[in-house]
């Protein structure tokens, strides 16, 4: 890859993270006149007073969630009685109003559970006096795990962190998608799937949320903490059969979803619950935006420019294999017109683990991409690939997502890299990071599923 195409790569990219990054629109959506606040949102325009209130809280939970609360001090300043956010180790601001906890991503850990502890009491001392402002990401679901129990005394069940972590890993190895890892997730807690909607009643909330789920469900996102839950104990117990994993979760985890299939638990609030007459879920960010100002960089830059979607799913090296398939096409065909094409994508793929590697889908994805270009080698020679991470960890890795062409191929070759062997061992990572082949941004602090950008010359 020539440094000229990786920069322009770089570029498209960089344009996308702009477009959604969290302070800015915070800053967007809500402007302060004295005691009145204004939020506007895909033109729909609404006021409160905040004087109105006696306390005004900030809830959150999120990789994005610090960003945004930083903007939201500079609107709210003084007037933010007491916060607490859960965010992703190292995606922090210096913030003045609002207690930081950072905590694991994708597999929660006790600081999360802290973290969920001290929004849960915040929210239970929440009145009709009180304003609360419910920030999220993507991220949120695992930075602010609240293992379920119910029952008291002698009768009590709970459900421990490690048999949530166990249950977390299960789905993750499985190829389950996040529709899926969070449907369990809110049946496993005590604060997602509109819990905590409850636990605020009878205050005044505002959910300002930045979507990384494809199709923006809001009861998916970070598992829909003040949304109504469109998801039953039933469909949890459904997603534990298509992936055969009962005879693999902890006991204490197939009894709990027992009881709740059984009825004696009582399931998620639908969006019946009073509590959501209380509740505005404002969707503020999304993959499109970023999508779109990615094109908006890519046109400037000279390319013929299309986006072919937002809501990219499935297996990433099964999507690789299309995305090399349309870009041979516009590379043969002129699809998209002349030539130089950019084509832009974006959404979420998953990843079956198969071996013991490290990586993440978008690696996954480009590795994948290069098994492509060495199959086809004489239609793939002007086509090029990065794919990544719009939060800028891919999996657990330091690095958004990697590289794909020709060049690529041939330095792995020279340095006898295997893409198969790699490939076969979910080992991305290990692949492309001797030859410089990964985005390392460092932490974005904003979260909007992932970007995909081809330029076919």
């Amino acid at each position: 890859m020539t440094p000229a195409i990786r920069a322009h790569l770089e570029q498209i990219f960089a344009a996308g993270l702009a477009r959604v990054d969290p302070e800015a629109l915070i800053r967007s959506t809500l402007k302060r006149e004295g005691g009145r606040l204004h939020i506007t949102v895909d033109g729909h325009s609404a006021t409160v007073d905040l004087g109105a209130f006696v306390r005004v809280l900030v809830l959150g939970a999120g990789k994005a969630t610090a960003r945004m609360a930083l903007a939201l001090e500079s609107v709210l300043g003084e007037r933010i009685t007491d916060g607490v956010i859960s965010v992703k180790y190292g995606h922090t601001e210096a913030l003045t109003h609002v207690r930081t906890i950072e905590a694991d991503h994708p597999v929660p850990d006790a600081e999360g559970v802290r973290a969920a502890r001290e929004m849960a009491a915040l929210a239970q001392a929440a009145d009709a006096d009180t304003l609360v402002f419910m920030l999220i990401s993507g991220g949120g679901s695992a930075l602010m795990p609240y293992p379920a129990e119910t029952g008291d005394g002698d009768r009590l069940q709970r459900i421990s962190l490690a048999e949530k972590q166990a249950v977390t890993r299960l789905l993750l190895e499985c190829g389950a998608t996040i529709n899926e890892i969070n449907c369990l997730r809110k049946h496993l807690s005590l604060i997602k799937g509109g819990r905590l909607a409850e636990m605020l009643y009878p205050a005044t909330v505002v959910s300002l949320i930045l979507s990384d789920v494809v199709g923006d469900n809001l009861d998916v996102i970070a598992s829909g903490p003040t949304t109504g839950d469109s998801t039953t104990f039933a469909d949890a117990a459904g997603i534990i059969d298509k992936y055969d994993l009962a005879g693999k979760l902890p006991a204490a985890v197939r009894e709990y979803l027992a009881h709740g299939v059984a009825g004696s638990i009582p399931d998620t609030p639908d969006g019946s619950h009073p509590a959501f007459n209380r509740v505005d879920n404002l969707l503020i960010g999304t993959n499109i935006q970023g999508l779109q100002a990615a094109a908006d960089k890519a046109r400037a830059l000279g390319y013929r420019t299309t986006v072919l979607s937002s809501q990219v799913i499935g297996e990433a090296r099964e999507v690789a294999r299309v995305l090399c398939g349309i870009a041979k096409d516009a590379a043969k065909h002129d699809l998209f017109g002349p030539r130089p094409v950019c084509l832009i994508c974006g959404g979420e793929t998953t990843v079956t683990i198969r071996g013991d590697g490290m990586g993440g889908r978008n690696q996954e994805m480009a590795l994948a991409f290069l098994a492509e270009i060495a199959a086809s080698p004489d239609d793939t020679k002007g086509i090029h690939l990065l794919a990544a991470s719009t939060d800028g960890n891919d999996g657990p890795t330091d690095a958004a997502g990697a590289f794909a062409d020709h060049g690529i191929l041939q330095v792995a070759a020279a340095a006898g890299l295997s893409f198969t062997a790699y490939l076969k061992n979910n080992d991305a990572y290990r692949f492309f990071d001797p030859i410089d082949g990964l985005l390392k941004t460092g932490p974005t602090n904003t979260n909007v599923c992932d970007i995909q950008v081809m330029i076919i010359l």
